[in-house]
């Protein structure tokens, strides 16, 4: 392997030294910076190990192969190299992905804003489909979700609903869920059993703080009202839903999910600083128009990035022409393989840039 993962593995073992020896209670932001550190590259120091014994698998399985006569066992033999090889060039992909320079805000909790899109009724059902797709997947990989604004629909659906979800490395799993999703089913309002096409939009914004946006006095109009439900009628009889309006770019916010006006504004805060702070991601990406090209998707809202076909138990990510057919699984939380395709594909796309400008 190469250089770079040689110094990663070093700097694994010394971070590890270091820890085991030295005491940090006076120093805690050493220690969390050097824990940050040591969590990256423990990804890093695993799939390395499992390599490393590929390599040695396939010595062993080419030595034997060269001196077995069985033609039977021989057969076997050529099975599990083959297998062995496949595993690693995978393995090779994947530590190439975890060693390309990260970006700042991976390790950054996300802001997922679902919204429905073409479709009327059936696509704020499919909003409450991804929703609880993305949170049996975050749950599983021991991410938290918290529920920032919804807006309900009668049937069960959302017309639009955020929500947080915390957790390290949060934003480098979610951020290439950003862009138009598909659905073609047959909606439970239709009663001929023809089958629809219907748009949800979906969002991924890193969680941001308030020292890294620049706010001014004045910018930010606050208005309070009654929450509503579905339908339109009141579901409080006080004023505790916020609305906030940045009045230099026209960005309006709104929440209603606690009885608080106190926590509807934190919650509502959070949503107006994330959509401010993707405002300066996207201008800070867009200065580098080759860094822009090289990602998977530009994240735009309008961009469709994968479709979900009932009839034949499809889910097909367009970007990267990636396929499954376990429709009901996917939709229950198992998305980790096409997230893993869509993470290697970019560093791929990426290595491959970095080596064309050499």
């Amino acid at each position: 392997m190469s250089e770079q993962l040689t110094r990663a593995l070093e700097r694994y073992r010394e971070i590890e030294t270091i820890l085991s020896e030295k005491s940090y209670s006076s120093d805690p932001e050493s220690y969390a910076a050097l824990m940050k550190e040591y969590r990256s590259l423990s990804e890093v120091f695993e799939k390395s190990e499992d390599y490393f014994k590929a390599e040695q698998e396939i010595r062993d399985l080419t030595a034997l192969l060269t001196s077995e006569t069985d033609p039977e066992l021989k057969g076997l033999c050529e099975s599990e190299l083959r297998e062995a090889r496949e595993r690693l060039e995978r393995l090779s992909s994947e530590i190439n992905a975890l060693l390309l320079p990260r970006d700042p805000d991976d390790d950054r909790n996300v802001i997922l804003e679902i919204r429905a899109g073409a479709g009327g009724e059936e696509a704020a059902l499919f909003v409450a489909d991804l929703f609880r797709m993305y949170s049996m997947y975050a749950e599983r990989n021991g991410f938290s979700v918290e529920l920032l604004s919804e807006n309900r629909t009668e049937l069960g659906g959302f017309r639009q609903l955020s929500a947080l979800l915390s957790g390290a490395g949060a934003f480098s799993r979610f951020r290439y869920e950003s862009g138009v999703h598909r659905v073609q089913r047959v909606p439970v309002t239709e009663s001929q059993g023809r089958i629809q096409t219907s748009t949800v939009t979906v969002a991924v914004l890193p969680e941001a703080e308030e020292i890294e946006v620049n706010l001014a006095p004045g910018d930010v109009k606050m208005e309070s009202c009654k929450s509503s439900g579905a339908g339109g009628q009141h579901i409080n009889k006080t004023e505790s839903a916020v609305r906030l309006t940045h009045i230099p770019t026209g960005i309006v916010v709104e929440c209603q999910e606690e009885r608080s006006q106190f926590k509807n504004r934190d919650k509502a805060m959070k949503l107006l600083l994330s959509k401010l702070y993707e405002i300066k991601r996207r201008e800070r990406d867009d200065s580098t128009a080759e860094n822009r090209k090289r990602q998977v998707g530009t994240g735009d809202r309008s961009e469709k990035i994968r479709t979900y076909n009932f009839p034949q138990g499809r889910v097909t990510d367009h970007r990267i022409g990636f396929t499954v057919y376990t429709l009901d699984s996917f939709l229950n939380g198992e998305i980790g393989g096409m997230i893993d395709a869509l993470r290697i594909h970019d560093a791929e796309t990426k290595l491959a840039s970095g080596r064309q400008e050499e």
